[in-house]
């Protein structure tokens, strides 16, 4: 009888630690369920963090853009009108005599201070000069070419010479600068091909 309840009691000790191995199981499986979740959770609002940020990004440069867009607007014709004045300014210190003294010195000082003085009121309000130099590459946005010419100098499809200045409100041109461009085959490499003096400029059409 004695050997029976032992066997009995033994029994009983193996299903109650078999029994405390399963609850230990489960409660692992329970806490890492909790843990799984609070992971998805946590994913769940960065993911939604991230996306408000970069909302608030997009919104402020719409915002940007609209206000720039404004502004332009309002300036733009005003700035048109404008650029005649700068134009005759430019005309008149250009036919300016170089050795003049006295009073003429002091007027073409003048005219000099009140260009930059205009050129200054322009970039202060986004309105900026476009004068590309010798060998500068052609942009359709900003230049118009007049005439497409050989040159020795600069290579095919880059700025000869700035006939007339433009100008670029906040990046968009109010007036295109007026240019001459390198024919295709100019350059220094075509071995002074071009330097003949008899050789006229022609026709542009845009496309260098």
């Amino acid at each position: 009888m004695t050997d029976i309840n032992d066997e009995t009691r033994d029994q009983l000790e193996q299903d109650i630690k078999e029994s405390e191995a399963d609850a230990a199981a489960e409660g692992a499986d329970g806490d890492m369920a909790v843990v799984d979740a609070l992971i998805a959770e946590r994913d769940q609002w960065k993911d939604r963090a991230l996306r408000a940020v970069a909302e608030a990004e997009n919104t402020k440069r719409r915002a940007e853009t609209q206000q720039n867009d404004a502004r332009a607007y309002a300036i733009q014709r005003f700035a048109k009108d404008l650029l005649g004045v700068a134009d005759t300014l430019e005309r008149g210190l250009a036919s300016a005599p170089k050795d003049a003294e006295g009073p003429a010195a002091a007027m073409i000082t003048g005219l000099e201070l009140t260009q930059k003085s205009l050129l200054s009121a322009f970039e202060a309000n986004g309105l900026t000069r476009v004068e590309p130099g010798p060998g500068e590459a052609f942009d359709p946005h900003l230049h118009q070419a007049m005439m497409e010419q050989p040159s020795d100098t600069v290579p095919g499809g880059t700025v000869i010479q700035t006939l007339q200045p433009g100008y670029a409100l906040f990046g968009r041109t109010v007036r295109a600068a007026m240019v001459v461009v390198a024919a295709k085959g100019s350059g220094p490499a075509a071995g002074g091909a071009y330097a003949d003096p008899k050789a006229t400029g022609e026709n542009f059409d845009g496309k260098a």
